[in-house]
């Protein structure tokens, strides 16, 4: 079996270790929302500005990070808005200080923007301290506190549809 394999392998298991400990059910906490962490794809990212669109959808929000998943390749240069599959071992440890630094800061909202099953954006979502997270429902129905049956490339229907529930839940 090659490395890789082994790897990811190796990195689901942990993973699939890890979603059985959460609860099935959750209570949302009353925190309002002005940070928020965006984890994403960079083919997506690359179509749409999600940062801007959060932050004309949420009025509320004072700050808004972006982090981007791509494919290892030698030839790119290294950022502290992107990681690969190199940046966590095969035992779930994050090798980035800046991917850590991001997966540890206890943002208020965590929107998982990919509808691809991801490993390692996954990983990231069901690791991060953000205290309320939102995804698409095609992923992982069990990472998120809210998730959302909708198109990537339909942004501002995503927005709305968060915003509405946002409010509802009074966090913004």
């Amino acid at each position: 079996m090659p490395f890789g394999k082994f790897k990811e392998q190796s990195l689901l298991k942990k993973f699939e270790k890890e979603l059985r400990l959460i609860p099935d059910t959750r209570t949302p906490n009353e925190k309002k929302i002005h940070s928020v962490a965006i984890l994403t794809d960079v083919k997506i990212s690359d179509e749409i500005n999600i940062a801007e669109k959060v932050r004309e959808g949420l009025a509320s929000v004072r700050t808004t990070q972006v982090y981007h998943y791509r494919v290892f390749n030698k030839t790119d240069p290294l950022t502290y808005k992107h990681f690969t599959e190199k940046d966590i071992d095969w035992n779930g440890k994050i090798k980035d200080a800046s991917l850590e630094s991001f997966i540890d800061n206890p943002f208020d909202l965590l929107i998982g923007y990919f509808n691809n099953k991801n490993l390692y954006l996954e990983y990231c979502a069901l690791k991060s301290k953000a205290t309320f997270k939102i995804g698409f429902a095609k992923v992982n129905d069990k990472i998120y506190d809210l998730v959302v049956s909708e198109d990537p490339k339909n942004i501002d229907s995503f927005i709305e549809i968060i915003r509405k529930y946002l409010e509802l839940l009074q966090k913004i």
